[in-house]
């Protein structure tokens, strides 16, 4: 926990109620959203038990096993989902397109992205578990031979792991937990894993009018009232659920069982529907917050990989590998660092609030100008270079160095550096050279807005979103020291083994 968002839960501690961590919503949020809420049967690594899913707060589908060890029913609840999601993620690539370019120089090129990419959110971080494992059991089957299923079971499980695989990276907003979405924008006076608990998370933020939030968040704490959010089910509850099965399992007739199957459904339902509802109620409190600056590219970013997948399965369709090879791992590492060095300085950026717990570190500080020198020339190869800089006077210390190369969010295309740093007491005096950012002028005066003026607070920092990231080779390209080109993935036996028999 960062100190900003300690001194924050203090105070929500002291308060009652959640406090802000950000002055901005750092997350995409889509118009339509697919919202799942699933169980699984307890003491089972991924039998499904039963789900609500949809796009519509009011009116959410159904689907349960009413006998989760049954195998053939676990593929039907499957074939269901598919129904669902499948529909769903083809409305996107139905979509408009829209022209990106990629590469630089010689090396441009243009593409096209859907305007459009689906958003999965689930209740909490197990429901991202969920639905990786949930793709992993079903994206190498096949469908064809004895236990042949239908064909939108493998292609249901190749959406779900890329969804799954997604969700580590970032920023990426593709697949999302509720509580982690709250957690990173408000700070509550419980500890981490009680905000895990999505009634109690949001009782905190939205509590009840003359309740704080510690005093709905112990009435969230009833499972009666608010049941777990899934998949793990409540264990007073799976009691009744065993009653309901034993009875369905002994039932005479069709009709007898379907009676009780109807029991078993209207249960379920109850265990849900609270989940459900407290996670649209999280959507109307993040869609509140005003976007950030850097959401909509990283969301165009979210569109371009979902639009190069969707190519990837009408061109390939092969499934994803059990486990990435060494090359791919590798790669996939590098990605997830650069993805988490870019989230977190474009969230700086964005939010001064985040901006600044970089200063609490020392890689930015704020400060007033107190001078400019708008007509300052340096030396270059061939002629005098146009170099302006300001002085910005800080109240706190200033632990960059000479040298160091900064950027200014009010200005974020404008390049600079530290060129001293003048203790004064307890303040500091800072001189910035300015090494662009004007418009493409060469000369004084600088264009309007792109000096800062005298008077005017500042914040620069070393944090750069736009930093290159690193360039590995091809993986055809991969050197014999590495192991040479990895070998493409061919699903086999062993691979769709059967893991819920």
């Amino acid at each position: 926990m960062s100190t900003l968002a300690a001194v924050a839960a203090l105070r929500a501690t002291a308060t009652g109620r959640a406090e802000r961590l950000t002055t901005v919503r750092h997350s995409h949020v889509d118009d339509h959203p697919f919202v799942l809420v699933p169980l699984t049967l307890a003491g089972e690594a991924c039998a499904p038990l039963a789900a609500l899913a949809g796009t519509d707060p009011k009116q959410p589908a159904l689907l349960t096993v009413r006998q989760p060890r049954n195998r053939a029913e676990r593929f039907r609840f499957v074939e269901r989902l598919a129904a669902l999601l499948l529909p769903y993620i083809d409305q996107c690539r139905t979509a408009d397109t829209e022209t990106y370019t990629v590469g630089r120089g010689a090396d441009k090129e243009e593409r096209q992205r859907f305007l459009r990419a689906p958003q999965l959110l689930v209740p909490g971080g197990e429901g991202i578990a969920y639905v990786r494992l949930l793709g992993r059991l079903t994206r190498l089957r096949a469908v064809e031979g004895p236990y042949a299923v239908d064909p939108s079971v493998p292609l249901l499980g190749k959406w779900l792991t890329w969804f799954a695989d997604r969700a580590e990276f970032p920023g990426s907003c593709l697949l999302q937990a509720m509580t982690r979405l709250l957690s990173a924008h408000w700070a509550t006076g419980q500890s981490p894993a009680e905000d895990s608990h999505l009634a109690s998370l949001l009782a905190w933020i939205d509590p009840p009018d003359g309740q704080t939030g510690a005093q709905a968040a112990r009435e969230a704490e009833d499972p009666l009232r608010f049941p777990p959010t899934g998949p793990a089910t409540d264990v007073v509850f799976d009691r009744t659920l065993h009653d309901l099965m034993s009875r369905y399992d002994k039932a005479g007739d069709d009709r007898g069982r379907e009676a009780v199957g109807r029991q078993i459904d209207r249960e379920l339902h109850g265990q849900m529907l609270p989940t459900w509802e407290l996670v649209w109620r999280g959507v109307e409190l993040l869609r509140e917050l005003p976007e950030g600056g850097h959401v909509a590219e990283r969301w165009s970013y979210d569109r371009r990989l979902f639009t190069e997948y969707a190519a990837y399965l009408d061109e390939d369709g092969r499934p994803q590998a059990r486990r990435d090879h060494a090359v791919g791992a590798a790669r996939r590492l590098a990605r997830m660092e650069e993805a988490m060095a870019r989230y977190d300085a474009q969230r700086a950026f964005d939010d001064p609030l985040v901006m600044a717990e970089y200063e609490l570190t020392g890689e930015a500080f704020t400060g007033v100008v107190t001078a400019r020198d708008e007509d300052r020339f340096v030396p270059g190869a061939r002629a005098p270079k146009w170099r302006p800089t300001i002085t910005v006077r800080t109240e706190l210390p200033v632990r960059l160095t000479p040298g160091t190369e900064i950027k200014c969010p009010a200005r974020p295309g404008q390049k600079a550096e530290i060129v001293e740093i003048l203790p004064d007491g307890e303040s500091h005096t800072v001189v910035i050279q300015l090494n662009g950012g004007f418009n493409r002028a060469r000369k004084p005066p600088a264009p309007p807005g792109t000096l800062a003026e005298v008077g005017e607070t500042v914040t620069y920092t070393s944090v750069d979103p736009q930093a290159m990231p690193s360039v590995l080779p091809a993986e055809e390209d991969t050197p014999w020291t590495h192991g040479g080109p990895p070998e493409p993935y061919e699903p086999t036996d062993e691979d769709a083994e059967e893991i819920w028999e």
